[in-house]
């Protein structure tokens, strides 16, 4: 029996999900490849580091090279972070590239960051909400805009690998994610005007979280591609979940009842598969005034 350790290489590693994930996966003892374009945060004390493109070929083949499971977390992370092809294209063509090649090589385990965007309705500019909450992996969709439409390709392409190559991957449907400081200035936001949050359900999920959902995903007993939306238990901001319903979507279909500040997300999937229930939570800071 070997005692070397399994290796995972994470793309997008210097960004706030792939530090959090390295820190995790480290911890789990998996020797870690990161690939990103250029670091700024991590060190050779963090990860093996790889400078490199994960659109490109030949950067995606090198950093591949001995690894067992692959996290992809590279990607523009918004619609308004580039022109509407530049946004399209890094990421659909990353997560081709990456999971093509991990997948050739005879990877059987990947994760893939995907988004509650992928839905198209948080970005919409069209006055839509959801079909119906609680939001979950079924929502249909309704893409306005080209972010939410990679993440939504994205899924696709991680169904036809799985089906190609007979790789399982996990596609992360994270929502507003974040460390607990910058968590609570979205919550004081969606607080003042709850509007902003509606289309997501007002939900979140705390950075380390977000890594061990990460880390769970790489050891669940899956088979093929599955979508798993995330979110922390309750809301960010101080209102009952059905009051805010009833004020901002009164009209969408209630699949079950919200009591205090459940979030109207669901996270059964997410339970069920990974075994992945959020730790980190925060408390929105009361007021007075109701909800809407």
């Amino acid at each position: 029996m070997t005692n070397t350790p399994r290796t995972v290489l994470v793309t997008g590693a210097d960004g706030r999900i792939g530090r959090a994930t390295v820190a995790r996966l480290r911890a789990d003892g998996w020797r870690v490849v990161a690939l990103a374009p250029r670091f700024r945060s991590l060190t050779a004390d963090d990860a093996e580091l790889r400078v490199g493109d994960a659109t490109d070929e030949a950067d995606v083949a090198a950093a591949l090279e001995g690894v067992d499971a692959l996290v992809h977390l590279a990607a523009v992370p918004h619609w308004e972070h580039g022109t509407p092809y530049e946004v399209y294209t890094t990421n659909v063509v990353s997560t081709f590239n990456v999971l093509v090649q991990a997948a050739q090589r005879g990877i059987r385990r990947a994760v893939i960051a995907s988004s509650i965007q992928a839905t198209g309705v948080p970005g919409n500019h069209h006055d839509v909400l959801p079909a119906y909450y609680p939001i979950d992996e079924s929502l249909p969709t309704v893409h306005d805009e080209w972010y939410s439409l990679s993440k939504y390709s994205d899924e696709l392409t991680a169904r036809m690998v799985a089906s190609h190559w007979g790789m399982s991957i996990v596609a992360l449907r994270f929502p507003w994610v974040d460390d607990a400081d910058a968590l609570r200035i979205v919550g004081d936001e969606w607080t003042r005007d709850p509007v902003q949050g509606v289309k997501l359900g007002w939900s979140y999920l705390d950075v380390r979280d977000a890594a061990t959902a990460v880390a769970r995903s790489l050891e669940a007993d899956i088979d093929g591609a599955v979508v798993v939306q995330l979110a922390a238990p309750q809301t960010l901001v101080p209102f009952d979940t059905e009051e805010l319903l009833e004020a901002y979507a009164p009209d969408v279909p209630r699949q079950c009842v919200f009591p205090g500040r459940t979030v109207p997300v669901s996270t059964d999937r997410a339970r069920h598969l990974l075994g992945f229930v959020a730790e980190h939570e925060i408390e929105p800071v009361p007021v007075v005034e109701a909800a809407g």
